[in-house]
C-alpha cells in the first residue's frame, strides 16, 4: 500500500513539475498561433500518440460510461483550456495563475459530496489550504496590485471548478477499470470532438508553413507528448491511486515549479519574497497532504507510550 502511494506522489510530481514549465512553450508559440491552436495541435498528437501506443479498441459497457467519458473530455481538456486562455486576454496572468490555483478547494468540496470514499476534510486540511494560497499570492504579484477585470477573473475562477469537475470524472473513470492510457485516449478524444466548434468561433487556421520551423516542431512536442500524452495519464494515475482531493492539491505546487524555471530559462529575477511564497506553498502542500500532522500525531502517540 505504502510503495502504491509512493507511486501516485511521484506520479503527482512529476505531472506538475511538466505542467509547470509548459509556459516557456505557450509564450514562444502565441507568436505565431492562437491559443485554440495551440490546444488542438496538441492535443491531437497527443490522442495519435496514445493510439501508436496502445493501438486497441475500447468498447464501453454502458452509455453511463460513455458519458463520463464526454463529461471529463469537455471539463479537462477543452473547456479548462478554453476558460484559462481566453481570460488571459481579459485579465492579468498573475491573477489566473492564483485564481486557477485554487481548484483543489474546489475537487473538495466536490469530492465530499460526490465520491463516499474521500476522507472528510479536516481543519489542518483548510489550514494547509490558506497557507498555500497566501504563497501563491507572494509569488505572483511580488509586490504588485492585483487588480480586478470582473470577466476575466470570472472566467478563472469558472476554469478553477472546471478542473475540480474533471477531477472528480477521473476518480470515477478509475474505478471503471480500464487500462489508463486506453482512459486517457478516449477523454482526449471527446475533448477534440468538443474543440471543433471553438475551432470556428476562433477563427482556426492551418498555415502549414509554420511548421517548418524547428522551435515550433519542438514546442509543440513538448506540449502534445508531454504536456498532454504523458502528463494526463501520470495525473490520472495518480488521482487513482492517492484519490482526487490529495493529487489536486500539488496543483499548489505550479507557481512554484514556474518561478524556479523562469529564474534558470528566463533569467528572471528571484526576491524575497519569492522565496517567502515558495515556502509558503510548500507548507501549505504539507500540511493539506496530513503529513505534517500525522508526524504530530505519531509523535504525540509516542510520547504518551513512554510516559506510561
Amino acid at each position: 500500500m505504502a510503495h502504491s502511494a509512493t507511486k501516485g506522489h511521484i506520479a503527482a510530481l512529476l505531472t506538475v513539475f511538466i505542467w509547470g514549465t509548459t509556459f516557456i512553450s505557450t509564450k514562444v508559440l502565441l507568436a505565431d498561433f492562437q491559443p485554440v491552436e495551440i490546444l488542438f495541435f496538441r492535443f491531437v498528437m497527443a490522442y495519435t500518440v496514445l493510439w501508436c501506443c496502445f493501438p486497441r479498441w475500447f468498447h464501453m459497457s454502458g452509455w453511463r460510461e460513455e458519458a463520463t467519458f464526454a463529461a471529463a473530455g469537455f471539463t479537462g481538456i477543452c473547456l479548462y483550456y478554453l476558460l484559462e486562455n481566453i481570460a488571459l486576454t481579459y485579465t492579468m496572468a498573475s491573477n489566473v495563475g492564483v485564481i486557477c490555483s485554487v481548484s483543489p478547494f474546489f475537487t473538495a468540496m466536490l469530492a465530499a459530496v460526490f465520491i463516499k470514499s474521500e476522507k472528510p476534510l479536516t481543519p489542518q486540511f483548510f489550514i494547509g489550504f490558506f497557507l498555500a494560497i497566501a504563497g501563491i499570492c507572494l509569488i505572483s504579484f511580488n509586490g504588485s496590485a492585483m487588480e480586478l477585470n470582473p470577466l476575466g477573473d470570472m472566467l478563472a475562477v469558472l476554469a478553477a471548478v472546471v478542473w475540480a469537475c474533471y477531477s472528480i470524472l477521473i476518480k470515477k473513470i478509475s474505478r471503471f477499470d480500464y487500462p489508463v492510457l486506453l482512459t486517457t485516449r478516449r477523454t482526449f478524444f471527446y475533448g477534440i470532438l468538443w474543440m471543433i466548434p471553438a475551432l470556428y468561433l476562433f477563427d482556426f487556421q492551418w498555415a502549414p508553413a509554420r511548421f517548418a520551423d524547428g522551435i515550433v516542431i519542438f514546442n509543440l512536442l513538448f506540449l502534445g507528448l508531454g504536456a498532454s500524452a504523458l502528463c494526463f495519464v501520470t495525473w490520472s494515475s495518480a488521482v487513482a491511486i492517492l484519490g482526487a482531493v490529495k493529487t489536486s492539491v500539488y496543483i499548489y505546487l505550479l507557481p512554484v515549479v514556474t518561478v524556479a524555471t523562469s529564474a534558470v530559462v528566463l533569467r528572471e529575477p528571484v526576491t524575497t519574497m519569492t522565496v517567502a511564497g515558495t515556502a509558503l506553498t510548500l507548507l501549505g502542500l504539507a500540511l493539506s497532504e496530513g503529513k505534517l500532522g500525522r508526524a504530530a500525531h505519531d509523535k504525540i502517540e509516542h510520547v504518551h507510550a513512554k510516559s506510561e
